[in-house]
Order: C-alpha cells, then structure tokens, then sequence
C-alpha cells in the first residue's frame, strides 16, 4: 500500500519509518468463510471471523537511516560479522520505499554463548516484533505450518500467528535450535522452512489449518544451531551462516561490565549499587557463559543488598557447578 506512518523509536535508534503491507487478501478469507458448513469448524469460523476484523494490514518497519549500532558492538562483540551484515542491508533500505528484507541468517556456536539473546537484541534494534520457537520442543512441523482443521484440537502455526495475529508484516522469527529438531513419523519439523525461507515462494505461504495464502516474504528469519551436521543441506543452502566463536576474555569481560550497567538501570535498587564492578568480579563473570552471566550478577546484587554493602564481591558471586565446564575463550 501507499500509505505510511511513523511509529515510536527505539532507544538510542533513528525514527523508524512504517509502511502498511497487506499479508492476506481480504475476499479469499471472505469466500473460506461463505463456503464453511454451518455446523462444526467453529475454531475455523473464528479464526476467519478474526482475520476479517482485523484486516489484512500490518506494519512494514524499517529504520530511517542506517541505526547507531555502537552499543550492540559493545554488548555483543564476538558477533562483529553478523551485525555488519545487518547494517548493510539495513543500508540498502534507506532511502528507499523498499522494506527491509534480511537474508535468512543461521547462528551457529556452542551452547550458551549468546545467540538468542543477539536475535532477542536483533528485534529490538528493528522495531519489530519476535517470536521465538524452540525447535528442541517440536515434535511435528505444524507447529510452524499450522495442522489440518480436519484434525481434532488443530490451530494455525506460529507464522501464521505472529503474522495475523502481530503488528508487524516483516516480525523476527527465531527458531531456536534449529538442529534439535526431532524426526516425526508423519511431519518434517523443519518441512515448512522450504518454502519460508525462499523470498518467492514465502509471498504466498499457505498455513495447513486456514488455507488462505499469507505475505510471509519480509518476516526476518534467524536460527540457531549448536552443530550443522542436523541441519539439511538445501536449508543450509538458505540461509547466510555465522560461526560465533566464544568471546575472548577482554570480550567477555566486555559483555560482563554492559550487562552490570544494564541491569543496574534497569532496576530501581540499582541507584543503591556501585556503578563499576570491581576488577575482580569482572575476571570471575568473565569465566562463564554470557548466559550464565545474568544470574550470577543478579546472585551478587542480592547478596550485596544483604550485607548492607553497595559492591558486589566476588565472594558474593554464585560458584560454578562441579563438573560443570566454563565457556572456552578464543585466544
């Protein structure tokens, strides 16, 4: 469509600018609807009688310019490569009436080391919305696709949801683990991606359980994988993958101090905290996993409060599991 709106910024981001895209055609629902029997389908009946009420249109969101992307470099430095990627296809946007399309980009790293949190970061930069599937709890590909409405408790999938259901015609899906997905005797879990993650085809992807074609063509995919000998070679062949290493231990000792400041602002309690972590607490977070980060300072905020005392101590720091490994660093 023509016409176009502004919408809120991000922090520390230009204003975005937002287009309205139809993602379905309104007289193929309207005709679904007119030729249901008047019994039963009654989760179908509602399911079109929602898309009517809502309407096809959503927002197309896009940056006015390429963003400041300084503070995501600081946060996230071991994915230096896959944020210049993004920064060129936002440039590619800009000035433009073209919406921002992101080629179908795979995460692949060990466990724990930041990719979904990047993805989680990803979306906000964009201003869209996301929707994270975790493909380790995927036991058939409806999930993703929809199932059958001849199937008893069956409902759309989650494309079909974060698009009619959403805001945004271009949300970021995150399918996280995208190598544990378990083998189904009737469905490939990974079977709808095929066409997903295809520009073309995804302009007219059918969800099995409302059989109306769907613009899911600017939805910004992004998966995870620990190892990608689980992952189909013609999906491989999809998408642009990054291998993220493990941060190094200035990196990570990098990623520690920003996660300190950002949970100090984000909580009241946090005008009560030093500003700085001492040296020490930094060399101690900066042997865990960025996952494992986030707990432990919060572990350490806590026991700092108990004692009356306004800096955290390494001592007041969670110790590591027995037997539990520490995240390998890149030297």
């Amino acid at each position: 469509m023509d016409s176009h709106r502004l919408v809120p910024a991000a922090p520390s981001f230009q204003l975005p600018v937002a287009h309205l895209r139809s993602v379905f055609q309104t007289h193929d629902v309207e005709r679904k609807l007119a030729k249901l029997p008047e019994r039963d389908h009654d989760n179908l009946r509602t399911t079109y009688e929602r898309m009517l009420e809502r309407g096809p249109d959503r927002f197309q969101v896009k940056p006015s310019g390429v963003p400041e992307m300084a503070l995501l470099y600081a946060q996230l430095p071991n994915f230096t490569d896959v944020l210049d990627d993004v920064r060129r296809h936002v440039a590619l946007a800009q000035d433009s009436r073209d919406g921002l399309e992101v080629t179908p980009m795979l995460l692949l790293g060990a466990p724990g080391i930041g990719k979904t949190h990047f993805a989680k970061k990803l979306a906000d930069l964009l201003g869209t919305g996301m929707s994270l599937v975790p493909m380790s709890s995927m036991t058939a590909g409806w999930l993703l696709s929809g199932a059958s409405s001849q199937w008893k408790g069956a409902k759309p999938g989650k494309v079909f949801e974060a698009l009619v259901d959403g805001q945004y015609a271009n949300p970021v899906m995150v399918i996280d683990e995208i190598d544990k997905a378990g083998p189904d005797a009737q469905y490939d879990p990974l079977g709808a991606l095929y066409g997903l993650l295809e520009h073309d085809t995804a302009h007219a992807f059918v969800d099995e359980f409302a059989e109306v074609p769907i613009d899911a063509s600017q939805v910004i995919w992004i998966t995870t994988a620990n190892d990608a000998r689980g992952i189909p070679e013609p999906i491989l062949n999809r998408m642009n993958v990054f291998e993220i290493e493990a941060p190094s231990p200035e990196a990570a000792r990098q990623i520690a101090r920003q996660l300190y400041a950002s949970i100090r602002a984000e909580h009241d309690w946090g005008r009560r905290l030093a500003e700085e972590p001492s040296a020490d607490v930094l060399d101690h977070l900066a042997t865990l996993a960025p996952r494992e980060m986030r707990r432990a300072l919060m572990t350490g905020f806590g026991n700092a409060r108990l004692a009356h005392r306004d800096e955290v101590r390494v001592y007041d720091l969670p110790r590591a599991s027995a037997g539990k490994s520490r995240i390998g660093f890149v030297q």
